[in-house]
């Protein structure tokens, strides 16, 4: 059976999914996205996304399309009907279609709603995190409310070209302060050299990472010292580790920054363990 997509109201084949023209979120960026990671077919860290997903249309002045009930009965059913047990959802909330203006529609449309499934080869994922992974540094040169989980992600297209051709897997944004904002698609942590867990906070322009957060729950629960400062590509080579966590990487081991490595080059004790713990908690709480 090949992929089905879900595009407001009608599930379709993938290949022949389409939307309107004049729909806002294709013209004018004007829409949000969540990605839940699945595991066993069950949506993981799902509320952590539902009220990310809530705030993120709150500030742009969009409706919710319909309950979280409701909704997480048509990601429920997205999964199913593509038969993916390991892998990834992808929801698109767009303001809707209305004749091509940069101002709100004068008369509120109905949001347009697309959801796509694909799947992860988890024995891959493994492989690769085992290993660890390159990330480079690019100047911040987003708009100021990266908070906001928006489509309109050009910035982040860019630096993920980047980190492709230099052979990386992921590029994190440096401000004018020279300090690590974030990735282009997940949130950045060093262990400093004194063992403490080091990420952003999210008062600054980052994205509020739902993956982020959960496993801040488990550094917790475990006792690990954690400080929500930011730190500069230097000090990430400095550490005695680094990595990234996101839907897509869940915790994944930063091995080396811009060619230096990382520590011994290698993914370290700390990464290595939050990553089966952070899998094991999503797996048993997953809706």
């Amino acid at each position: 059976m090949g992929r089905i997509a879900y595009v407001n109201g009608r599930f379709v084949p993938h290949g022949q999914a389409v939307v309107h023209i004049e729909d806002r979120g294709y013209q004018l960026a004007d829409a949000v996205y969540e990605v839940w990671a699945l595991f066993g077919g069950r949506l993981a860290d799902a509320q952590g996304h539902f009220a990310r997903l809530e705030r993120s249309l709150g500030e742009l002045r969009i409706a919710m399309p319909m309950s979280r009930a409701a909704l997480t009965l048509l990601l429920k059913e997205t999964v199913r009907r593509n038969r993916v047990v390991e892998g990834l959802i992808y929801l698109q909330v767009s303001r809707g279609v209305a004749r091509r203006d940069h101002a709100f529609p004068a008369t509120p449309v109905r949001p347009a709603v697309v959801m796509t499934v694909s799947a992860v080869d988890r024995v891959a994922s493994e492989a690769r995190a085992a290993k660890g992974v390159g990330v480079v540094t690019t100047p911040e040169n987003r708009w100021g409310r990266c908070d906001i989980k928006t489509v309109g992600l050009l910035a982040n297209a860019l630096a993920k070209q980047k980190a492709r051709e230099a052979g990386a897997a992921e590029a994190w944004f440096v401000d004018d302060l020279g300090l690590v904002t974030e990735g282009a698609s997940s949130n950045a942590w060093i262990v400093d050299g004194e063992g403490r867990l080091r990420t952003r906070d999210t008062n600054a322009n980052i994205l509020r990472g739902v993956t982020r957060t959960s496993l801040i729950e488990v550094i917790r629960r475990e006792g690990l010292d954690l400080d929500e400062r930011p730190f500069t590509p230097a000090e990430a080579t400095a550490a005695r580790e680094a990595f990234i966590t996101g839907a897509g990487t869940l915790v994944l081991p930063v091995v080396a920054v811009d060619g230096k490595p990382v520590g011994d080059g290698r993914p370290g004790p700390v990464a290595t363990k939050l990553r089966r713990l952070y899998i094991e908690q999503a797996r048993a709480t997953a809706i």
